[in-house]
């Protein structure tokens, strides 16, 4: 049979960058290897998605969703009620787009999507970015063809003969930021220490608090450092309100874009540990001062960041023991020892894994490859049993 050259392939999952950056980075992978494949998304409104993917050149078909789980009883029934519809919606979308696989990465926007995919016989591929598994995935993982997870100790929570260890998809973007494009972007210093700070696609206010509060202790470095800091929209006004009175200087932003570029001007990095955010940190080799999020499925973000420190390339700092003055100190020391930053960032680049949105490709082609040799051996069947009627 001749190679399989997918013509559409359709990705779904969001609501955060950790679930979205992962599907960019294994579409950008198809665009590379099959040009002239189409690539669909399907989304919510509310998350990162709706305003990454358009940017990102890829149409997006927006559902109306929200979150099911952790909520009071009648919002939860009013969100199963529109998983319910968007699972309807999803199935016709899917029937006029006609897939060879869909390709999802976890949480409650992907779910339709996917239920509808296998409703219809598409192929599925479903990416696990953490060490637990959250809800969606579980019951996704049961109906999925193959399962793609980053840690060996997630195996186990699916299905022996589907699951895949890939590691945890990178967009090569991130390795061809430019340093002197990000000076130029985000309008900062040459010369200065470049902290960056942020806490996931919408911020956190623990570390945009713990920033804030730490400035005060580092008033002796407010020539030699500067800040480059994601703050999501809550804490934004708050946030550049106190760099201007403590006259520190740097650029503050409810978002970053260009995260190939704020990475490329760090010398030290600040932020949650979601696996997709350790994922980058590790290919870009940049030493980091963790603060998992506590309240994530697991503790999962907390064994990632203890991960990472095991190998000598991050320092943690749990939210409960977060003060300004403790993450002023940790500034402080890793500022003035270039070796140590230097031991850290190699570590962390030992720990990459540049492959993996190349394996799932390859994953989600075979799958393909092996529905159009199903379909082949079956055409080939019909044709012949209608021979022997003649």
């Amino acid at each position: 049979m001749s190679e399989v050259v997918p013509k559409r392939v359709v990705f779904t999952g969001g609501g955060t960058g950790g679930h979205l950056y992962p599907l960019l980075a294994v579409a950008e992978e198809f665009r590379e290897r099959y040009p002239l494949v189409e690539v669909v998304f399907i989304g919510s409104e509310r998350g990162t998605e709706a305003r990454v993917v358009p940017k990102e050149g890829y149409p997006l078909r927006i559902l109306e969703i929200e979150a099911v789980m952790g909520r009071p009883i009648h919002k939860k029934m009013r969100a199963l009620y529109r998983v319910y519809r968007a699972v309807r919606r999803c199935y016709r979308e899917l029937e006029e787009l006609r897939p060879e696989v869909v390709v999802g990465s976890g949480g409650y926007v992907s779910v339709p999507a996917t239920v509808s995919a296998w409703l219809l016989g598409v192929p599925v591929v479903i990416l696990e970015q953490n060490a637990v598994p959250g809800w969606a995935n579980r019951f996704l993982g049961m109906i999925s063809d193959a399962v793609c997870v980053t840690h060996q100790e997630t195996m186990k929570y699916f299905p022996r003969r589907k699951v895949h260890l890939t590691g945890n998809p990178v967009s090569r973007k991130v390795l061809m930021g430019s340093r002197r494009s990000g000076l130029k972007i985000f309008s900062l210093r040459e010369d200065t220490f470049t902290v960056l700070v942020f806490g996931g696609s919408s911020g956190a206010h623990a570390i945009n608090r713990a920033m804030t509060e730490a400035l005060q202790w580092l008033l002796d470095l407010r020539e030699e450092v500067q800040f480059l800091h994601q703050t999501g929209d809550r804490d934004y006004e708050f946030v550049r309100e106190a760099y201007q009175r403590y006259g520190f200087r740097g650029t503050v932003t409810p978002y970053i874009y260009q995260m190939p570029e704020a990475y490329a001007v760090a010398d030290l990095v600040v932020c949650r540990a979601g696996a997709t955010t350790i994922a980058e940190l590790c290919v870009t080799g940049r030493p980091s001062i963790l603060i998992p999020y506590p309240h994530a499925t697991g503790d999962h973000q907390l064994r990632n960041a203890e991960r990472l420190q095991a190998m000598g390339a991050s320092v943690v700092i749990r939210q409960e023991e977060l003060t300004g003055q403790v993450l002023a100190d940790e500034i402080k020391r890793l500022y003035r020892d270039e070796g140590l930053r230097g031991q850290m960032g190699s570590r962390a680049r030992a720990g990459a894994r540049l492959d993996a949105a190349e394996r799932v490709v390859d994953i989600a082609v075979s799958l393909i490859k092996r529905v159009s040799e199903t379909e082949g051996l079956k055409h080939t069947l019909t044709v012949t049993d209608g021979g022997g009627d003649v």
